[in-house]
């Protein structure tokens, strides 16, 4: 059974409901089932940049009332999802080449400490390894958001090992823009290069080298903000081994 609404210029969303059960509902509010799916159908692409979303609109198609509606939207407005201006429905902001260079602005530092501390200490978890491995074993047909799922899980759980709670938080609170601009520049540095600079950061940490494992991350990183915003300044372009989000 679905529950269904209608975005502006004719978009559907659709939750399947039927697998949820009364134990399910004790634990998992409406506002959270709502805003979780309405945040993957953005990070998918199914909701599409410039697609707005009213709160009269969802409340009437999903039979949820207005403040419940509002709650979801506004999760996804905090996670940087959405925007929303004075008097007008929130809607999917279309990244530019200066959002994507914040985004990795803020986000290279980070990542540059936890890899230098990991580094300094010569070892990470088999999580950690398991995770940046598993980008190469992903199929050749696997959709691209959830390669970038993947690609983006590992590099949380590198920041998570640093062992910091405020620096975990404020990497995730990244993370959904990171996947945006991804998504939204239609457009990746090549699954094989992606796969193949995980694996040398990788080398350098378990080698206890901090200097050559700072400079591989930093290197990956800016590599990936300068292509991302390269390929939304133009939308043409496809992924360096060719393949579509």
């Amino acid at each position: 059974m679905y529950a269904c609404q209608f975005i502006s210029r004719g978009y559907l969303s659709c939750i399947d409901v039927s697998y949820v059960d009364m134990e399910s509902l004790q634990t998992v509010s409406v506002v959270d089932a709502l805003a979780q799916r309405l945040r993957e159908q953005v990070l998918d692409g199914v909701i599409p940049a410039g697609a707005t979303l009213a709160e009269t609109d969802v409340a009437t198609e999903f039979g949820v009332s207005r403040p419940t509606a509002k709650s979801a939207i506004l999760t996804l407005v905090h996670r940087g999802l959405l925007h929303r201006d004075a008097r007008r429905p929130a809607h999917v902001p279309a990244l530019t080449p200066e959002d994507v260079i914040d985004i990795y602005r803020a986000r290279i530092p980070l990542e540059l400490e936890a890899v230098r501390a990991l580094a300094t200490r010569g070892a990470v978890t088999p999580e950690t390894q398991q995770a940046f491995r598993e980008l190469s074993s992903l199929p050749d047909d696997v959709p691209t958001s959830r390669f970038i799922a993947a690609d983006l899980r590992a590099h949380q759980i590198l920041v998570e090992q640093y062992g910091s709670p405020r620096l975990s938080r404020l990497y995730e609170s990244l993370l959904d823009e990171i996947h945006l601009c991804m998504i939204q520049s239609r457009y990746a540095l090549g699954r094989d290069r992606i796969t193949h600079e995980h694996a040398n950061v990788l080398e350098h940490i378990l080698a206890g080298d901090s200097e050559g494992a700072t400079e591989e991350m930093r290197n990956h990183l800016q590599g990936a903000a300068e292509a991302l915003a390269h390929a939304i300044a133009q939308p043409t372009l496809t992924s360096t081994d060719g393949t579509e989000p």
